[in-house]
């Protein structure tokens, strides 16, 4: 099965906001991102709108036209935007406001919300819930406890891994991806995938459902454009 491509535009919109103006165009650079064939959108709202804003939400989810991807921590704010939006995917994660970017899954000790009955509130205005855990069996029994539909992979290790020892590198991500898929979930991954790790990633986990990446293939379009490095990403997954 061919991997989706959900591209991460959070990057785009700190490029834009280190100006104060509207430029790069976020809405005319996520059309063009969805005719360069990826699919989906991923956007992470934070509350300080460090890069995308609350304005940004709004407008995107009037234009976009491929599956619409909102991730965050779910707050007041954030469940507010996912009742308004109502996008195909949320992927809920346990990021704290003063973080730069989600470092990690969701722990155990991150449970003092009752994350059972958000995750159900979501699915009953319509999107999929996605649920951002490291790769053990342990948090994939987290997510199945929750309710989601589709767990996210968290990809940092492996990708520093990957730099010394691929083979290794995979293992936890491999055997996390089984057992989700053995019992009833998609699988998604996301974070520090770039052209070097991901096609590894992806002969590994052969049933890998989408990857979500924003900051890699931002940089690679810096060197051969961004129709060109959606082109590569995507034959990297298929």
């Amino acid at each position: 099965m061919n991997t989706r491509l959900s591209v991460n535009v959070n990057k785009l919109a700190t490029l834009r906001n280190a100006r104060g103006a509207n430029n790069p165009d976020i809405i005319d650079l996520v059309t063009k991102i969805e005719s360069y064939g990826a699919d989906g959108i991923t956007i992470h709202p934070r509350p300080d709108e460090r890069h995308i804003t609350l304005k940004d939400v709004y407008d995107i989810s009037e234009i976009v036209k491929t599956d619409f991807n909102i991730e965050g921590y779910p707050d007041k704010r954030f469940m507010g935007i996912i009742n308004d939006i109502r996008p195909e995917q949320v992927t809920l994660v346990p990021d704290s406001p003063d973080v730069i970017t989600s470092n990690r899954g969701w722990l155990e000790s991150d449970l003092n919300i009752d994350l059972k009955s958000i995750v159900s509130t979501i699915k009953d205005l319509g999107p999929k819930v996605s649920l951002f855990i490291d790769p053990t069996t342990s948090m994939v029994d987290l997510a199945l406890n929750c309710g989601v539909d589709r767990i996210e992979l968290y990809t940092g290790v492996y990708a520093k891994k990957f730099k010394k020892n691929k083979l290794s590198a995979v293992d936890d991500c491999v055997t996390a991806s089984k057992y989700a898929k053995n019992k009833g979930l998609d699988v998604n991954a996301g974070h520090d995938l770039d052209l070097n790790n991901l096609n590894y990633l992806k002969e590994n986990i052969p049933f890998l459902y989408e990857v979500s990446i924003g900051h890699a293939l931002i940089c690679d379009s810096l060197i051969y454009g961004l129709e060109e490095t959606i082109s590569k990403y995507l034959s990297q997954i298929s």
